[in-house]
C-alpha cells in the first residue's frame, strides 16, 4: 500500500528532532517542502527556527490562524521504527511529527483550493520549554499578520484513531517549571557532625512540598507538585554540599499558582533556617491555561458532529500544559484531542502514534477551515 505523502513526511521529520530554538534541521525541511509549493498566493517569513506561511484568500475579511509546533524532546527512543530518530538522545515524543505533517497537508490544500479568507499557517519553535509562542506573538510578523481566529491540535495516545476530543473553556493547565538549589557544607562521610548534609535537606523538602496540594490548596481546586528530577553529591563517602531539585507546577486557575509559589517560597525560608544553608529558587518558563473560546469551540463540535469520518469525545480538562495557551489569551481559538491510539503516553521513549490519524485530520480541518472562510 503507497504511503501518503504525508505520513512520509511525518516518517521524515521524525528522524530530525531538535530541541527548542535549535531546531534548524527541520526549518529547512519545512522551508524546502514549501518554497515547492506553488507560489502565486503564498507569502513566507521566517522567525528565528520559526515559519509564518500566509496563504492568500480570494476575497478575505479575516485571517484564520492554525499552529503546529515543531521542537523534540531530550529522550532516548526506544520504538524501534525504521525511521527512528537519527539524532541521538533526541526524539518527537509529544507528537510534533504529526503536527507538522497535518500542518503541511492542510496548507498544501488551500495552496490548490483557495477559500475567500487568508490562512495563516504558525510552525512554532520551543513548545516544550523555553517556550515560543509568547516571543512569537510579540514578532513584527504576527503583529502583521495577527488571525482574527486560531486554532490548533495536539495528539491524544489514549483516544482511537477516528476521534476528536475537546470542550469549551478551560483544557490545559496553568505550568510552571521548578528548580531548586541548596547549598550546604561538604565532607568525610565518617564525620557527618562537621558537614551540613544537602541530600538530607534535600530529601525533606520533597516531602514538605508535597503538603502544599494536600493542606493548603482547595480540595474542590486542583494543583499537581512533582519533583521528577535530584541531584546532589559526587562520591559514595563524601556528604553532598550541593543538591538540586527539578520539577513542575500544574494548578487549574492562576490564583492557585499564585498561592502555590507563595508556599514554596515559605518552605525553602523554612529550609534554610532549619537546615542552615541557602537556597535559591528559579520558576524557568511559564506557561499560560489552555482556554477555549466559548462560541468558537461550540461551533466546531457542532460541526464535528456532523462528520462521518471522526467522532467527537467530549473531553475534560488535564493538568498538561501546553504555550498556546498564551496565543488563546491574545486570539479568540481552540485547540482539540486528535485520537493517535497508542500503547504508550506522551513523552515516553516508545511512543508510537497511528499515522492512520493524518490523512483524518488533513481533512477534518479542511473541511472546517473552508466552512470557516467562505462567505454565506
Amino acid at each position: 500500500m503507497e504511503l501518503s505523502p504525508f505520513v512520509t513526511i511525518r516518517r521524515d521529520l521524525h528522524k530530525i528532532p531538535e530541541i527548542g530554538f535549535q531546531e534548524f534541521k527541520t526549518q529547512q525541511y519545512l522551508l524546502h517542502y514549501i518554497m515547492n509549493l506553488p507560489s502565486e498566493r503564498i507569502e513566507v517569513e521566517t522567525w528565528r527556527t520559526g515559519i509564518f506561511v500566509k496563504i492568500k484568500g480570494e476575497n478575505p475579511s479575516k485571517i484564520i490562524g492554525y499552529r503546529a509546533d515543531i521542537d523534540g524532546l531530550p529522550i532516548k527512543e526506544e520504538t524501534g521504527l525504521s525511521f527512528a530518530s537519527t539524532h541521538e538522545d533526541y526524539m518527537h515524543a509529544c507528537g510534533h511529527d504529526f503536527h507538522m505533517s497535518i500542518g503541511l497537508g492542510v496548507l498544501t490544500y488551500f495552496v490548490e483550493n483557495p477559500i475567500d479568507d487568508d490562512v495563516l499557517f504558525i510552525f512554532q519553535p520551543a513548545e516544550e520549554g523555553p517556550g515560543g509562542a509568547e516571543p512569537m506573538l510579540e514578532s513584527e510578523t504576527m503583529k502583521k499578520w495577527k488571525p482574527d481566529m486560531i486554532l490548533a491540535l495536539h495528539v491524544a495516545p489514549e483516544y482511537p484513531v477516528g476521534t476528536i476530543a475537546v470542550k469549551e473553556g478551560l483544557l490545559f493547565a496553568n505550568t510552571s517549571e521548578l528548580f531548586i538549589d541548596l547549598k550546604g557544607k561538604g565532607g568525610h562521610a565518617a564525620y557527618p557532625h562537621q558537614t551540613n548534609d544537602m541530600v538530607i535537606t534535600a530529601c525533606s523538602l520533597v516531602g514538605q512540598l508535597q503538603t502544599i496540594v494536600s493542606r493548603n490548596v482547595n480540595p474542590l481546586d486542583s494543583a499537581v507538585i512533582t519533583i521528577g528530577k535530584i541531584t546532589g553529591g559526587t562520591v559514595q563517602n563524601i556528604i553532598a554540599e550541593t543538591a538540586r531539585l527539578e520539577g513542575t507546577i500544574r494548578t487549574l486557575n492562576p490564583e492557585s499558582m499564585v498561592k502555590v509559589k507563595s508556599r514554596i517560597k515559605a518552605l525553602v525560608d523554612g529550609i534554610q533556617v532549619g537546615y542552615g544553608c541557602e537556597a535559591e529558587i528559579d520558576y524557568g518558563c511559564m506557561y499560560h491555561q489552555v482556554y477555549n473560546d466559548e462560541k468558537l469551540t461550540r461551533e466546531f463540535m457542532d460541526f464535528t458532529e456532523q462528520s462521518t469520518e471522526v467522532q467527537l469525545y467530549r473531553c475534560t480538562e488535564a493538568m498538561t500544559g501546553e504555550d498556546f495557551g498564551y496565543m488563546l489569551k491574545e486570539i479568540p481559538g481552540f485547540m482539540f484531542w486528535l485520537g493517535v491510539a497508542s500503547d504508550h503516553g506522551l513523552h515516553h521513549a516508545k511512543l508510537t502514534p497511528d499515522e492512520e490519524s493524518i490523512e483524518l485530520a488533513i481533512n477534518h480541518l479542511t473541511n472546517y477551515i473552508t466552512y470557516k472562510g467562505k462567505k454565506s
